[in-house]
């Protein structure tokens, strides 16, 4: 922020104040404060701001905000700054919306807030129509604010537009410390959120009121470090280090629109659609007891480098990610074999849940890469409640309206197969399979023993007997003869993939661009 130089006499006072207010504002915490928290190997909050907008972008809003000390007199004397730092700046040159707490001032906590500062940024965020980033560095509440209070309040902010941010404009939580109640809401309620390992926690409350309430001692990051969370779900993404959150926080907005009325910003592709992967054609094997690896044949379809995942360490039988395709964004599912067979978990419900909402907000297509063998089964599966998270990511597909092309690779399998794509054919809704995909109520593989049990038990040689009548229902699960009926719209060389998803794209774009202007007119 500038500061000028004042020639004149009338208000000369007046400015005084004001850039001594401001120096005061800028020193956060105090010399001592800033000094412990840069030997942690940790940026303050306005550092954390610069290293993550375009270079001089930051415009800071309410910095005067604090508690004003003052004479006998009513002179001001000086002031104690709070823990909220909000603003707006750049990333790639486009207008984001920044809020981040001091940890430098009483470890971020909420006592040494006004919250109607940082609740003031996410109201613009949402009237501006711009995404919002919350630099989450805060050890939440504490009781010290009853006396500060002299009493207090039902929990909740009443003109907190959390919500509705979520079907607006695109939302990020960034943990950088320990985020406890509230902290961990800020983080949580978001289209995409990253930690940072082994220095950021997520939690409901931290070790010591987990030791007070059920005896329990542990460490911090035992209770709510990456490690957890990779397994729990509560945070898409880790990082190294907060470069690398940073980092991957920029790269996720770059897929998305400023918001959910917009779209997305196409990228010069230097990718040809013709690019042709040779390999492709043996991707699959012949095997069918055989993985394969579902990453690298993304690669080898998606534009180049493109590939930004999401929740790698979670639900892994499934892959969700935004990529290009001939520098469209576009929201990508995949099966992966080689977690739990590639079977819908609970965790993969849940995961496939919130990325198609994440896709279907902003208007981006879906591509979905199918090798779906059912739902998980099993008496864990069944205690997980498996049945209810997949009936559940039903839902949400068959309301979703975006764009959908669906890839079957091998198989597509009962009602987790069933869930491929929408069945009320949104905008633009195509299905192609590749000559090693098979479908149906249930694989052969396990169904043909269910259906022949007994002829299988009896037989002279009961492995030889099995496979027989595995191959005859092979011959019958011939995806050509679905092809023959129309049963779906292609079967394609897996090396046409390409070219073919970058023709549909485009005309995807058109369609959605076309519903977002009659949307706009209606209103």
């Amino acid at each position: 922020m500038n500061t000028f130089e004042y020639h004149g006499e009338q208000w000369k006072e007046e400015y005084e104040e004001l850039y001594k207010r401001r120096q005061m504002a800028q020193a956060m915490g105090g010399p001592e404060a800033l000094r412990k928290h840069r030997e942690r190997g940790r940026l303050n909050a306005r550092e954390r701001m610069g290293a993550l907008l375009d270079t001089g972008s930051f415009r800071e809003m309410g910095k005067l905000s604090g508690k004003g000390r003052y004479d006998e007199n009513g002179r001001f004397l000086d002031m104690s700054p709070v823990n909220a730092i909000i603003g707006t700046g750049k990333i790639d040159r486009r207008t984001v919306v920044v809020s981040g707490d001091d940890y430098t001032l009483r470890a971020g906590s909420s006592e040494s807030t006004i919250s109607d500062k940082w609740i003031y940024a996410e109201r613009m965020a949402m009237t501006i129509g711009t995404p919002l980033i919350r630099m989450v560095d805060s050890a939440g509440g504490s009781v010290k604010l009853l006396a500060q209070m002299r009493g207090t309040k039902i929990p909740g902010y009443p003109t907190w537009p959390a919500i509705k941010l979520l079907q607006h404009v695109p939302v990020v939580g960034i943990a950088l410390g320990s985020c406890a109640g509230l902290g961990a809401m800020k983080v949580l309620l978001s289209h995409f959120s990253v930690m940072v390992r082994d220095q950021a926690q997520v939690f409901a409350a931290g070790p010591p009121v987990v030791k007070q309430a059920y005896g329990i001692e542990i460490d911090k990051n035992d209770l709510g470090g990456y490690k957890v969370h990779r397994r729990s779900a509560l945070v898409h993404n880790e990082a190294v280090d907060e470069a690398d959150a940073f980092a991957q926080v920029r790269r996720f907005l770059s897929y998305l629109p400023r918001n959910s009325e917009q779209m997305a910003s196409r990228t010069e592709c230097q990718d040809s659609p013709e690019r042709v992967e040779d390999w492709l054609a043996d991707a699959i094997p012949k095997d069918r007891r055989k993985i394969f690896d579902p990453r690298k044949i993304l690669a080898a379809i998606c534009d180049t480098d493109s590939i930004f995942e999401i929740g790698r360490w979670q639900g892994g039988s499934v892959i969700t990610a935004l990529a290009r395709v001939d520098g469209y964004p576009v929201g990508i599912l995949c099966s992966d074999p080689k977690i739990a067979g590639g079977a819908m978990t609970v965790a993969a419900a849940y995961k496939t849940e919130r990325h198609v909402k994440l896709c279907d907000t902003f208007g981006l297509p879906i591509i979905n890469f199918v090798d779906q063998p059912g739902n998980a089964t099993g008496p864990e599966a069944e205690l997980q409640g498996t049945l209810l998270a997949a009936v559940r990511v039903l839902e949400t597909i068959e309301k979703a309206n975006t764009p959908w092309f669906s890839v079957i690779m091998r198989r597509c399998f009962g009602m987790a197969g069933g869930m491929h794509a929408p069945k009320h054919f949104p905008a633009l809704n195509h299905r192609v399979a590749w000559p090693s995909a098979r479908w149906g109520s249930i694989p052969i593989e396990g169904g043909v023993y269910a259906a022949h049990r007994r002829e299988i038990d009896q037989a002279s040689n009961p492995d030889a007997k099995r496979q027989e009548l595995e191959g005859q229902y092979h011959h019958l699960g011939s995806p050509f003869r679905t092809a023959e009926a129309f049963g779906i719209l292609d079967i394609i060389d897996p090396r046409e993939t390409r070219s073919i998803l970058c023709d549909w794209v485009a005309e995807a774009w058109e369609v959605m661009g076309q519903r977002k202007s009659r949307s706009t007119d209606a209103r």
